[in-house]
């Protein structure tokens, strides 16, 4: 009974965060993403070992926080009668249940990225630049001011297709297999990736230990993300051959292992080409050409919108039902 909490925890988590997004104050990545600069600055060092222990540190304490209140939840609470102790052992499942749906809900982004999308599509609709361009910030970290509007249609459709599996595919995944601390370790790797995981000066090296720990825990999700999108192809007026085949052919040639699968498949199934040059804040990158249609405008804000929804919506399925088979 208790093991399938986590299936009924996942299902109210994603219900939470379709219903009502993200928590609109005091939102634990937020937190987190604070603890984490405030100890950047103590122990930052232009190397690799400063960076693995600081990635250490914060990755491994969130797990262990996360396991710690699973744990505790798990056994239940009362005071014992001689020793003051709290001990006990609950047989109910919702504690676990509780935790479960409280970790999945604060580390899932689905709901606030396609509504990020879709009002980027919006502006962008109305030829409001201005409006367009201060939402670009929300969905990626390129420079918004060198982004004319199908510079900013392109930037949306990637950033839609690779943070599905970011922000839902990534945490669904590990929540069914570990739980509370899965879910919330998933959080902290992606977290720290976005913070310290560029190819920069200062993180080249003190950024290296986050950016590999993100890639290795994104080889499954990234792979279910674009196996999903494939599926998904004919609800968003695409082919899952030509997904499939986009897949193939010119997943490999991104610089990320797991984001090329994702966008290559997300490309192939709305029909676009994505890639191209993509201007940072640390400056300029070529990447190599993701599909054979057009490059995308504003209309396809829509469809990858969409698309990301759907396959958020799989994904969930897809979690709640491994969960409740693991623990059958």
């Amino acid at each position: 009974m208790r093991a399938r909490g986590r299936a009924a925890g996942l299902m109210i988590g994603i219900l939470a965060d379709a219903v009502l997004g993200d928590p609109r104050r005091g939102h634990p990545v937020a937190g987190f993403g604070t603890l984490a600069a405030g100890l950047e600055r103590r122990l930052y060092r232009d190397s690799r070992a400063a960076g693995a222990a600081y990635t250490t540190v914060l990755v491994g304490g969130t797990v262990a926080a996360g396991a710690l209140a699973e744990h505790a939840l798990r056994r239940g609470f009362r005071r014992g009668p001689r020793h003051g102790l709290w001990r006990g052992a609950a047989r109910s499942p919702a504690p676990t249940v509780f935790v479960t749906a409280a970790a999945t809900w604060a580390v899932l982004g689905g709901s606030s990225l396609v509504r990020e999308g879709s009002a980027l599509a919006t502006a962008l609709d109305a030829d409001d630049l201005a409006a367009a361009r201060a939402r670009i910030p929300s969905l990626c970290a390129r420079d918004p001011e060198l982004l004319d509007a199908d510079g900013m249609a392109r930037a949306g459709v990637e950033s839609l297709a690779e943070n599905t599996s970011d922000a839902v595919v990534g945490p669904l995944v590990w929540g069914a297999v570990a739980g509370v601390p899965g879910l919330l370790g998933y959080r902290a790797v992606n977290t720290l990736d976005a913070m310290v995981g560029y190819r920069s000066a200062r993180y080249e090296r003190f950024g290296w230990a986050a950016a590999r720990l993100d890639d290795l825990v994104n080889l499954v999700p990234s792979r279910v993300t674009a196996v999903l999108t494939v599926a998904l192809a004919p609800l968003v007026g695409g082919s899952p051959r030509d997904a499939a085949r986009t897949w193939r052919r010119d997943a490999a040639g991104h610089p990320s292992p797991n984001a090329g699968p994702v966008e290559a498949t997300a490309a192939g199934a709305l029909g676009l080409r994505l890639g191209g040059t993509t201007t940072y804040a640390y400056g300029v990158e070529e990447r190599p050409a993701l599909g054979d249609g057009d490059p995308p405008r504003v209309p396809d804000l829509h469809r990858a919108a969409r698309l990301s929804r759907l396959v958020a919506a799989a994904a969930g399925v897809v979690a709640v039902g491994v969960a409740w088979v693991r623990a059958g």
